[in-house]
């Protein structure tokens, strides 16, 4: 009987696989030339603000449209693989297709975090240099820590819930059409209606920028805001790998 690899060495060869494929770069590359340019612009318009987090916070204004690559990353991740054929070769070598699907969680989660945190602190740089504010917008803010934290945890829920979808839809038109229908399409649509059935739905929505800043929804806090894409990413990735255990590849 062969011996299963060591999980460490599995996450080894899904980033591997990660690095190998040019969409990473390019989606990396887009990321931080979206959220860069963004949060530079938001700081630069933002001439003054009356708080330090809400500087930050236009400064973060870019992570609305970016993460939209984070979703493209996450799906791609596991969509290429049966698009190719290749996850024939990944199963041979890891049967357990549990594992195999969280070993790769956790390389686009881990790379999500890093890119996020870069571009976190380049935008509380930025508000820190362009955004007038009285006493400044030192980092050790409670409230510039809570705007930065919030963002890197939502882009990394947003790349679990990508990661999700793909393993359940298979298919990266699929998969991408959801994800972004659920978070860009359907929350502004439902807003704009604005009935109490429809706000109630649109809260009940993943959204890119949770809490206060969400983007094109409802406003909700930001506690109401993590749980609900956490939910939603914590959903579609157990469908995703249950459907990727009993499905034939």
């Amino acid at each position: 009987m062969s011996r299963r690899a060591p999980f460490s060495a599995v996450v080894a060869s899904e980033w591997t696989k990660l690095r190998s494929v040019r969409s990473t770069w390019w989606c990396t590359a887009l990321y931080l030339a979206v959220v860069g340019t963004g949060g530079w612009f938001g700081a630069a318009i933002t001439q003054s603000a009356p708080r330090a987090d809400i500087a930050v916070s236009s400064a973060l204004t870019g992570f609305g449209f970016g993460q939209v690559l984070v979703v493209v990353l996450g799906v791609l991740a596991v969509t290429a693989e049966f698009r190719t054929g290749m996850v024939l070769a990944s199963l041979t070598a890891v049967p357990g297709r549990g594992r195999l699907l969280l070993a790769k969680t956790v390389v686009v989660a881990t790379w999500t975090v890093v890119l996020t945190a870069v571009l976190a602190v380049f935008c509380w740089f930025a508000a820190s240099r362009l955004t007038a504010v009285e006493g400044g917008v030192p980092l050790t803010d409670p409230g510039v820590l809570r705007q930065l934290g919030l963002q890197v945890a939502a882009a990394t829920l947003t790349a679990v819930l990508a990661v999700g979808l793909g393993a359940l839809l298979r298919s990266s038109a699929g998969a991408l059409g959801t994800a972004l229908g659920a978070v860009l399409v359907l929350p502004p649509v439902l807003a704009i209606v604005g009935s109490e059935l429809s706000v109630r739905i649109a809260r009940a929505l993943p959204v890119f920028r949770v809490g206060d800043e969400a983007f094109f929804s409802v406003q909700t806090s930001w506690q109401s805001g993590l749980v609900v894409l956490g939910g939603w990413a914590a959903v579609a990735w157990v469908l995703g790998a249950v459907l990727l255990s009993r499905r034939d590849v």
